[in-house]
């Protein structure tokens, strides 16, 4: 249970805002103060943030510390993304994005889910690892804006038309399946020279000869990657062929599980990869209902009572006096979209009519007529007419491929995005060991460096 709650206090702590807790002069001066580590914008980011978020890491891998980089590694990479969180958060609230306490209640309450745990019991398992609840709650707003602003740059700039999906379904290099992939990447940044693609590239190699010396590839990416997912390992979960970049495609398929690629040129920088794992699509095989159905709702002039007992009546005239289910629902349905054939609903899946109509479906036999039964907008009489096994494959690939257009493209759109903001950003590293190689202040911003 520790080890549950460090790993996902990590998760979160990353992308904290500053709380800044100084000590003020009237505390003993044995007592350190909390310096500034780095100056994002116009917010900071002290050492006590960075420490708690290396002894979240430290836990989340306890039991696996070999893992781990050298701590002026870990101090590093923690750090990058503390400052990328960080920005991602001040352009939330620049954009003017909310959290409601609704929401942060609801992501507790999921989160107490996950873990199976009662929101109660989580409550204690976070106070008792020695992080405050509240904010463990702000952290979790924080996290709710990072992806309300990364639907709002997605859903402006991405769009996916059906010629798109035409065109990789009929492409002679669309691969159905899915993969499990870890990665490395190594970014260059934008505009960079030809030494600083250069050294990019050796630090890859670098990570390449680490790994075939037999260093776990997880503990690889902590060490040498730059990816925000770094720290997780650079596990990219299972993934479906037709997502995965058509750079990298023709690598990942001739490779077997276990194999890791060479440095792969990309977009944004060199990636090493890993396939971890792979399986393959079957046929998609849905059981499809025909079905029909007289709808009695309550209005203004019909009282919920009357409703009920108009469906009950016309159920009595169906089952015991044998009259005509279609010319019934003809003359009486309030459903617009099939009163005129008759109650029609035609093929469809379980649920397309909604989960009440899907959960009568099952209780009935092919002929059958259901009792009245109630649903949100009124009293339903439902006729099964018939079953079938329908095959949607190909509906399923392209609702597939539409997706993994969908995804490549957000992936590509966002990153862009991050890397504009940060290359835009007034950032200064104030403490030097924390720095890269050749990290100076970015942005337009001015400041001093300490």
């Amino acid at each position: 249970m520790k080890q549950l709650i460090a790993s996902f206090l990590f998760a979160l702590a990353i992308m904290l805002p500053v709380h800044a807790q100084l000590l003020n002069s009237g505390k003993s001066a044995e007592q350190p103060l909390d310096r500034i580590v780095a100056v994002v914008n116009d917010d900071v980011i002290l050492q006590s943030d960075l420490n708690d978020a290396v002894r979240s890491v430290q836990q989340q891998y306890a039991g696996h510390a070999d893992q781990l980089p050298p701590m002026n590694v870990l101090q590093k990479q923690v750090l990058n993304r503390l400052i990328l969180m960080r920005l991602q958060v001040q352009k939330a609230q620049d954009q003017g994005i909310n959290v409601s306490n609704a929401d942060i209640d609801q992501a507790v309450a999921g989160v107490a889910q996950q873990n199976k745990l009662t929101p109660d019991q989580l409550r204690a398992a976070v106070e008792q690892s020695g992080s405050s609840f509240t904010a463990f709650r702000q952290q979790l707003a924080d996290q709710i804006l990072v992806q309300r602003l990364h639907q709002s740059v997605v859903q402006s700039s991405v769009t996916v038309t059906d010629g798109e999906i035409d065109n990789l379904l009929s492409s002679p290099t669309y691969k159905t399946g899915e993969i499990h992939l870890a990665h490395i990447q190594i970014s260059i940044p934008g505009g960079a020279d030809a030494a600083a693609i250069q050294t990019a590239q050796a630090k890859a190699e670098q990570a390449i000869a680490a790994i075939k010396g037999g260093m776990d590839f997880h503990a690889a990416a902590i060490r040498f990657s730059d990816a925000p997912d770094a720290l997780d390992g650079g596990d990219l979960g299972w993934r479906r062929m037709d997502e995965i970049p058509a750079a990298f495609a023709d690598t990942v398929e001739s490779m077997k599980p276990g194999e890791v690629s060479a440095a792969l040129r990309g977009p944004t920088g060199f990636h090493i990869l890993k396939l971890i794992g792979e399986r393959k699509n079957d046929r998609t095989m849905v059981t499809e209902f025909h079905a029909r159905q007289i709808l009695i709702k309550p209005s203004d002039l019909v009282s919920a009572a009357q409703a009920e007992q108009k469906a009950k009546d016309l159920y009595n005239r169906i089952v015991n006096k044998h009259e005509d289910f279609a010319a019934l629902a003809k003359e009486y349905s309030k459903d617009d979209t099939t009163a005129n054939i008759g109650g029609d609903m035609g093929w469809f899946q379980q649920n397309a009519w909604g989960t009440t109509i899907g959960a009568q479906l099952n209780l009935l036999k092919d002929g059958q007529v259901s009792q009245p039964f109630q649903s949100l907008i009124g009293w339903h009489i439902l006729q099964r007419l018939g079953t079938r096994q329908s095959d949607q494959t190909v509906q399923l690939q392209r609702d597939q491929a539409r997706q993994a257009i969908g995804n490549r493209k957000s992936d590509q759109v966002y990153d862009d995005y991050l890397r504009d903001m940060r290359s835009d950003a007034y950032i200064n590293i104030l403490v030097p060991a924390l720095r890269g190689a050749d990290a100076q202040p970015t942005g337009t911003s001015s400041a001093q460096s300490g």
